[in-house]
């Protein structure tokens, strides 16, 4: 192993004791608000970009669903990157690539112009590498927890200020104001993290690994591609999970092959806590982040609530969120891992049932209600669900580690709601995916 690669593990000196840390947590946390703000607020501008470029429907899904494929496809070759070749130089270029991506829909002439630069390659760079470089700059224990709860409760508050937020700049400023909004934020995370950010990489006797990269690829596309176009598409998405399916033995024994050098760690789902925290993660992903899409969207489509009225509700359920999971950390070691998440998990499954109780989202207070408790909930699961996944490998692995993670909470949500996966029908007045799938397809109609 290379002496850089080995002093690359330890934070330097200047983060541990110049008191730079919370430069550098606001540096991670921007890049994943870039991120995540830049998918929500996109949704919001869909009808518009629609009538300005005058884009048939299935064109304006992709607007959406191709940063989601490409970002599940790259996923992993992004937490490769991150420990092969430096976390920092990944983080940064994924803030460069989001920049650049950006700049090319903000000018797109047509709507084929606009999806190719919607490709999430500049997600799947930064996501994995911020969430690994928490596991290196905080050594201790509790720290490193309370700074992954502010990581963690960054996603909340995405869903917050990206409808708020996307809604003003699109009725001020149009909607290619949307995509000029992550250039200067991209650009500032690229800066302030050649300054303060520690460069780390252990390749510890690892390669690129290119047969799993490729056959990794193709499983976890082809997931993702199958809940795009499931709804639409029987055919294609059918071919597109058997091979997902076929795929995944092969992935497995390619790995074994490759012993120490493996592009994921088998040893990972051997452990009963990393697995029951993917697991954990999967399952809370599906309910709450679900909620958290679809409500906002019932209260726009029905002509309930606004843009910004359906963001400005979000807010109480998403301060809760991210005031309490930077905390989660000392509160587990206090009460325990277990009786931790099994009392968020109550909490969340109690607000989702308070939720379902609506009329379309309706009484406000009523949902307000279901969305506090899931909100609480997800304070407390989140910041002990990822030390459990990230630290079950050594820190060598840590930003492979942290792409699992990142696929099982951002996937999970994102192939619920829109597509009708969930085919309960719409019953007792209650609004169901279903229904809320074939409100959406009428407003992108309405766009085309």
């Amino acid at each position: 192993m290379r002496d850089m690669a080995r002093v690359g593990l330890e934070p330097s000196p200047t983060v541990t004791h110049g008191g730079r840390k919370a430069l550098v947590l606001f540096t991670l946390c921007l890049g994943v608000l870039i991120a995540l703000v830049d998918t929500s607020v996109v949704n919001l501008a869909i009808q518009s970009i629609g009538s300005s470029l005058v884009a048939p429907v299935p064109a304006l899904q992709w607007v959406l669903d191709a940063f989601n494929l490409t970002y599940a496809a790259l996923l992993l070759t992004g937490g490769l990157i991150a420990d092969l070749y430096g976390q920092r130089l990944a983080f940064q270029r994924g803030a460069a690539a989001l920049t650049v991506a950006s700049l090319g829909c903000a000018f797109a002439p047509s709507i084929g112009f606009l999806i190719g630069p919607r490709a999430g390659v500049g997600a799947a760079l930064l996501l994995p590498a911020s969430l690994s470089i928490v596991r290196v700059v905080w050594t201790d224990q509790a720290e490193r927890s309370r700074a992954r709860g502010v990581w963690a409760s960054c996603n909340g508050l995405a869903f917050v200020i990206g409808p708020t937020l996307g809604g003003f700049c699109i009725a001020w400023f149009g909607w290619l104001s949307v995509f000029l909004l992550v250039v200067p934020l991209a650009i500032a995370a690229f800066v302030l993290a050649a300054i303060v950010v520690p460069e780390s990489l252990d390749p510890a006797d690892r390669h690129e690994d290119f047969p799993a990269q490729i056959v990794g690829a193709i499983v976890l596309g082809g997931l993702a591609y199958t809940g795009i176009v499931g709804q639409y598409a029987g055919g294609p998405s059918i071919i597109a999970l058997v091979l997902s399916a076929v795929s995944l033995p092969l992935f497995f024994r390619v790995e074994r092959r490759t012993g120490t050098a493996a592009l994921v760690p088998l040893d990972l789902f051997r452990k009963r806590r990393s697995c029951g925290a993917i697991t954990a993660a999967t399952s809370m992903a599906f309910g709450i982040y679900g909620v958290i899409f679809l409500v906002p969207l019932v209260w726009q489509s029905s002509g309930f609530l606004t843009p910004q009225a359906a963001g400005l509700a979000l807010t109480p359920s998403a301060l809760l969120f991210f005031l309490i999971a930077p905390r989660s950390g000392h509160m587990a070691q206090r009460v325990g891992v277990r009786v931790m998440t099994a009392g968020g998990t109550a909490l969340i499954g109690c607000g989702l049932l308070v939720a379902a109780t609506t009329h379309a989202g309706r009484p406000l207070i009523v949902a307000e209600i279901g969305l506090l408790l899931a909100g609480i909930g997800m304070g407390l699961n989140t910041g002990p669900l990822i030390s459990v996944a990230v630290d079950a490998v050594s820190a060598a692995r840590s930003g492979m580690a942290s792409a699992c993670r990142a696929y099982d909470r951002r996937h999970a949500w994102r192939r619920f709601p829109r597509h009708g996966l969930c085919s309960v029908a719409r019953r007792h007045g209650r609004v169901t995916c279903r229904d809320v799938g074939q409100r959406f397809s009428a407003a992108l109609r309405r766009a085309g």
